[in-house]
């Protein structure tokens, strides 16, 4: 891609308007060092230094297109704890609106805390409810989104298949987006991406992508015609513009339905923490394509951006200086 028109793209992030729907969470991190095993059990005795809580799941999402610049909203669903009111303060901190984010009294906030000594993760442990929300949120959500819908751009759905993506919401997306010059990109957690059918591009990483195929050893290059020829039948099936499957160390792959594909190479210099990855890579690629960028341009700015992520410990972010410098 020409790095001049590559900038153009990025420059033009200020003025997309974007909306972020899903499942909503706090990134708990408890950091520290290691330096003998319990004399209980076999396992690390972890001498804490710090703690810190991030934005996390769709939240991240929303905070990576922030921090390139780009206009963000957000919705989703939080219980009625300290967790959720921690978040709240956050969003209002960073100036982003938070009349979409709702409490549910019969919910807890998710929290994913990690422990991590020495740059690696020793264990993670999960507080959260993962049962479908209930259809008066549905209906507050797409309530919000109703009245964004004559200012946004782009939409992103960022299912950690927590509860709050489900296919009465899908439904109401699909219907509000009707007729309007709206793109919809989808980071998936289902197996069955049926379920976002009808929407525009889904990003799923070479593991999900391979329970979605039901296709072993994806990065398998034998495997090559195989998989085109199962993404382009389910392209087909589900009426999807694109699939871009990110791959790791290999980098990201880009289907689309016309029957191009193009393998684009991973730009990561080194690879400490993928936390949060796949996040970046949907954040700049749904920026792009509002901003005038064709699938593959967004592919490969995106993958610039997943490159930069996983160079950093934790849930991290791309800013917008990162990302013009890594292009």
């Amino acid at each position: 891609m020409d790095t001049n028109r590559a900038i153009a793209v990025i420059n033009r992030f200020p003025a997309v308007k974007a909306l972020v729907i899903g499942d909503v969470m706090v990134d708990h991190f408890v950091w520290g060092t290691v330096a003998r095993i319990s004399p209980e059990a076999p396992v690390p005795v972890v001498n804490v230094s710090r703690d810190e809580l991030l934005l996390g799941g769709c939240a991240n999402v929303m905070n990576n297109i922030r921090t390139v610049n780009g206009q963000v909203y957000l919705a989703g669903v939080i219980g009625n704890d300290d967790m959720g009111k921690k978040l709240l303060t956050s969003l209002s901190e960073k100036g982003v609106p938070t009349e979409g984010i709702f409490v549910d009294e019969e919910r807890h906030t998710t929290v994913k805390t990690r422990v991590v000594a020495h740059n690696q993760q020793v264990v993670r442990f999960d507080r959260e409810t993962q049962r479908n929300i209930a259809s008066n949120y549905t209906e507050k959500i797409l309530q919000y989104i109703s009245s964004l819908i004559d200012q946004i751009n782009v939409i992103v759905v960022s299912d950690y298949n927590k509860g709050v993506i489900t296919q009465e919401l899908l439904a109401g997306i699909r219907k509000l987006i009707a007729g309007r010059n709206i793109r919809v990109c989808v980071d998936p957690k289902r197996s069955d991406l049926s379920f976002y059918g009808g929407l525009d591009v889904i990003t799923p990483n070479h593991h999900e992508a391979e329970k979605a195929l039901e296709i072993d050893g994806l990065n398998d290059p034998e495997k090559d015609a195989l998989v085109y020829e199962s993404v382009m039948s389910l392209l087909e099936r589900i009426s999807l513009n694109a699939l871009l499957i990110t791959r790791g160390k290999a980098g990201m792959s880009l289907y689309e339905a016309n029957g191009s594909l193009v393998h684009i190479p991973s730009h990561a210099r080194s690879v400490y923490d993928v936390t949060g990855a796949g996040d970046a890579v949907i954040a700049v690629f749904s920026l792009c394509m509002a901003a005038g960028a064709t699938l593959r341009e967004a592919a490969e700015i995106a993958n610039h951006a997943a490159g930069i992520v996983v160079g950093k410990v934790g849930t991290a972010t791309v800013s917008y200086e990162e990302l013009r410098g890594a292009v």
